[in-house]
């Protein structure tokens, strides 16, 4: 769709206004009224920071579909699994985060009322004597409320993932890893010429995802990109964390460079899944933190941190998931380093090395900056599993 935007007007500007004034983020002087005013952008860009989104005061396809979750607060409609489009909605995630509080596995607390949420839910019913069709209606919702967690010692799904992983060993040997060049196609992403030159976000980091590519499948690890270098059409998000989830991903790794208009931004940041009330993929969000730390200490790039994001793509996507800004284009420091093949490969031994830590126990991890890529890959090519 294309963004609704500060001077709009029309009907679905209205609606907008009438979503954010029952989350009472605005307090319109005319509550019919069709106009995007500043008044309007800057109740968008609250909503959109607290639903861990990219703020920019503008309402587009995440952001509308955010909005439109947004109207249901639990216990307002009755929750069911439906084929083949799911329900969605706040109130979902309302009843995701208290299963998981109660010790049942809906997998991530993502806002959709998939097959994993009715059979949770369906267990919980059976539990309480109440008819297991995993629909929440009434008497499943009072018998929620009427009870009291059951997990205690740590975030439920933290635990669950922790031990999925410990349980899969410390070998990259036969897993499955989805590398998602940005943009593409008819979306180049961040443009900048320099002299006879364009750089284009979309060709470098094409170029950097089949060095990681080359080095992971080294590893023994299966690999699938998420584009080709010539793309004709711009795949959305909601279908590169769709062709994760068919392949049965156990990792999902995106990567992009970022740009703002002052020259002088730079640095590394990554990205998993969460929201601002405690939401977040736990092992997303540990694959973050060691890709965000690796390539800091392997890079020398300014530490911009890991950060929660409620993105589709990190959040439809049933593995763990980072996306990588992996520098500013727009900075003359970073860019003379992205557009270096050898600093690039710097960045891919970092994120191997990244990826092949996460699935250390973390009593037995190693400091940043310690693993040998090119040992690893010797050594799995010699036949040896590492352990």
């Amino acid at each position: 769709m294309r963004p609704i935007r500060p001077g709009d007007r029309g009907p679905a500007v209205t609606e907008i206004r009438r979503v954010l004034a029952g989350l009472d983020l605005l307090v319109p002087s005319a509550p019919d009224s069709d106009e995007f005013d500043a008044h309007t952008e800057r109740a968008v860009r609250a909503f959109q920071q607290s639903r861990g989104l990219s703020v920019d005061g503008r309402v587009g396809t995440e952001t509308w579909r955010a909005l439109d979750a947004a109207r249901w607060r639990l216990g307002a409609r009755t929750l069911y699994h439906s084929v083949p489009e799911p329900l969605t909605g706040e109130d979902i995630r309302s009843l995701q985060e208290r299963l998981l509080e109660m010790g049942y596995d809906v997998g991530r607390a993502d806002a959709i009322y998939g097959v994993r949420t009715a059979r949770a839910l369906a267990q919980f019913q059976r539990e309480v004597g109440l008819i297991p069709d995993g629909t929440c209606g009434p008497h499943t919702l009072n018998s929620l409320r009427r009870l009291g967690r059951k997990v205690v010692g740590g975030r439920p799904q933290w635990l669950r993932e922790s031990d999925a992983i410990r349980q899969s060993g410390p070998t990259l040997v036969g897993r499955t890893v989805v590398i998602d060049p940005g943009h593409g196609g008819s979306d180049p992403g961040m443009t900048v010429p320099e002299g006879d030159l364009c750089w284009t976000e979309a060709d470098l980091v094409h170029d950097l995802a089949s060095r990681l590519e080359g080095r992971l499948a080294a590893a023994g690890v299966r690999v699938q990109l998420t584009r080709g270098p010539a793309q004709r059409d711009h795949l959305p998000d909601v279908d590169r964390a769709d062709l994760a989830n068919s392949l049965g991903a156990d990792v999902f790794i995106s990567l992009h460079f970022d740009g703002h208009a002052n020259p002088a931004a730079e640095g590394v940041a990554t990205y998993h899944y969460g929201t601002d009330n405690g939401v977040t993929s736990a092992t997303g969000e540990r694959l973050a933190g060691l890709v965000q730390r690796e390539i800091v200490a392997r890079t020398g790039l300014r530490d911009c941190r890991s950060h929660a994001k409620a993105w589709d793509l990190l959040r439809l996507t049933r593995m763990p998931a980072v996306r990588v800004e992996v520098g500013y284009l727009t900075s003359p420091t970073d860019r003379a380093r992205l557009v270096d093949p050898r600093f690039r490969d710097r960045v891919v031994e970092a994120i191997v090395a990244a990826v092949q830590r996460m699935y250390y126990p973390i009593e037995r991890d190693v400091p940043t900056g310690s693993i040998d890529v090119s040992q690893l890959r010797a050594v799995v090519a010699a036949g040896t599993v590492v352990d």
